[in-house]
């Protein structure tokens, strides 16, 4: 069934990239695209960042986020190893989204008032159909959102709303890096072992005596950990921590 948007208050639909709510984890965007899912009955989504120019097409194109599950592991690499040239080579030169047809006659991806604003790629190399949004933000910012399901039908004012949504969610994966590779450089070695032996459940006085420090110095170490991390308390301090992969 086609996509049919509200025009209950009579104002034609406008996309807008706006400054969302502050994320503290790639978790936070999984919410954002299964509502993008849900908008058009899709299947599975994937986001994709462009790594690496020198490396093969099939290694820079490097899966970020997706809910393929581990029964359908291998749908990711078929998807790569079916249209990694072609993503490539289109996100240099077109920002269009890229729709395809799966392997079945009824897998089917179409956009009925949108197809002069859209690329098609070649059909029938994987099992599903699906659209691929690219998104340009510098040099380690390039990548896809892409949605898969047996059959798609979208309206124009859909694939523009949906393009937006993925151009936000993408600069968000980007501020999230940066966040973390800030915070890697700025996190001295003493507060990474304090936040370590904090997330193993060592108070400051354990710490204090381990590292034979004093327990105002322990405490230190961690408050100005726990403002670099940008966390409200040390406990959030340590959980970013985990996340961000700076201690285990």
């Amino acid at each position: 069934m086609r996509y049919q948007p509200d025009r209950t208050t009579g104002t034609p639909a406008e996309t807008r990239l706006t400054r969302s709510g502050r994320i503290s984890g790639r978790s936070d965007l999984f919410p954002k695209l299964v509502s993008m899912l849900k908008l058009i009955d899709a299947q599975h989504f994937a986001v994709y960042r462009l790594h690496g120019s020198g490396l093969p097409h099939k290694q820079r194109l490097v899966c970020e986020l997706d809910n393929w599950g581990s029964a359908n592991s291998v749908v990711g690499k078929a998807f790569v190893d079916a249209y990694s040239d072609a993503l490539i080579e289109h996100i240099e030169k077109s920002m269009l989204p890229l729709m395809w047809n799966g392997r079945d006659s009824d897998s089917t991806a179409e956009t009925l008032d949108f197809a002069s604003f859209t690329q098609r790629l070649k059909p029938h190399l994987v099992p599903f159909a699906g659209v691929a949004f690219p998104v340009r933000l510098g040099s380690v910012g390039n990548g896809y959102v892409v949605f898969t399901a047996k059959f798609m039908d979208l309206a124009s004012d859909m694939i523009v709303e949906l393009h937006g949504r993925c151009c936000q969610l993408m600069m968000e994966l980007l501020s999230l890096d940066e966040r973390r590779s800030q915070a890697a450089e700025a996190l001295s070695e003493r507060e990474i072992v304090c936040l370590q032996l904090a997330g193993d459940g060592r108070i400051s006085e354990e710490i204090a005596e381990k590292l034979g420090l004093s327990v105002h110095t322990v405490n230190a170490y961690l408050g100005s950990a726990t403002i670099k991390l940008d966390s409200v308390n040390r406990i959030q301090a340590i959980a970013k921590a985990i996340r961000f992969g700076y201690i285990s």
